[in-house]
């Protein structure tokens, strides 16, 4: 596990540079940010990916299962939250009611790193409609299940595994042993296993449930990782990007924005 996995002040500060550089950007080519622009975040943490969102004037949202996440998110936002800018809601987003808990609907919704870890993917990605503006696009970004840490192995405790690309490729009983025999928590591995999601499988979504995708990039290099390792972010070469299921094992992050047809 690496140190800024557990510093949650600088995981907020790489997170918020992330979205300052590369986030914001990538939805602004196809959705100009303007102040008073209303801006939901599903699975928000620390909320340091909104922070680039409140720069911009917008008021924003952050939904998160996780109470312990939002105790960090309200003090490293207090500011914001002290003039209105932001909200925080700690319940499940099916539960949330979006008139008296968010104020109404969104123009921007945002799940980064977020739908790798969701069952029934389908159904979130469809019901995000009634969240939705006329015009409101979403944002996507995760790392597709088959690149070399799809499995999330860099925050296990075990040093040797935690370097160990594509053992989560296993097959899972194989899998859950190697997990138990390294003292691993066995359920949370295999969890994330049984909801990874591949490009194809996203794209296949989005088509059945209503969606066309207004931008993509696709990235050798994850952006974070220009914060987390020092690593320049790089684009997918484009003859890898075009060749199906291929692609997978060698892009560690896409991005994506979506709107309803």
């Amino acid at each position: 596990m690496f140190e800024f996995h557990t510093d949650k002040k600088r995981y907020f500060e790489m997170q918020a540079q992330n979205s300052r550089r590369y986030i914001v950007p990538f939805i602004e080519k196809c959705k100009p940010l303007r102040p008073g622009m209303r801006v939901l975040e599903i699975g928000c943490a620390e909320a340091g990916v909104l922070k680039a969102f409140t720069e911009k004037g917008c008021v924003t949202a952050g939904v998160e299962l996780d109470e312990p996440r939002l105790v960090l998110a309200r003090e490293f936002m207090k500011d914001e939250l002290a003039n209105g800018q932001i909200s925080f809601v700690s319940k499940d987003i099916y539960k949330v009611d979006i008139e008296t808990e968010l104020k109404g609907r969104f123009d921007i919704i945002i799940l980064k790193d977020v739908i790798e870890h969701i069952h029934n993917q389908e159904k979130l990605i469809a019901w995000m409609k009634s969240f939705l503006n006329p015009a409101g696009v979403i944002f996507f970004g995760f790392p597709p299940w088959q690149m070399p840490f799809g499995g999330h192995q860099q925050v296990m405790t075990n040093k040797f595994l935690s370097k160990l690309p594509y053992f989560h490729l296993l097959p899972m009983s194989l899998y859950k042993w190697i997990l138990k025999t390294a003292k691993q928590d066995v359920a949370s591995f295999a969890e994330i296993k049984e909801t990874g999601i591949s490009i194809e499988r996203f794209e296949k979504i989005v088509s059945n449930t209503g969606y066309k995708v207004a931008n993509k990039t696709h990235y050798f290099i994850n952006p974070i990782y220009t914060y987390k390792f020092g690593w320049k972010a790089k684009h997918q070469a484009g003859i890898i990007s075009a060749i199906p299921w291929v692609r997978n094992f060698f892009t560690t992050c896409v991005y994506y924005l979506i709107t309803p047809k």
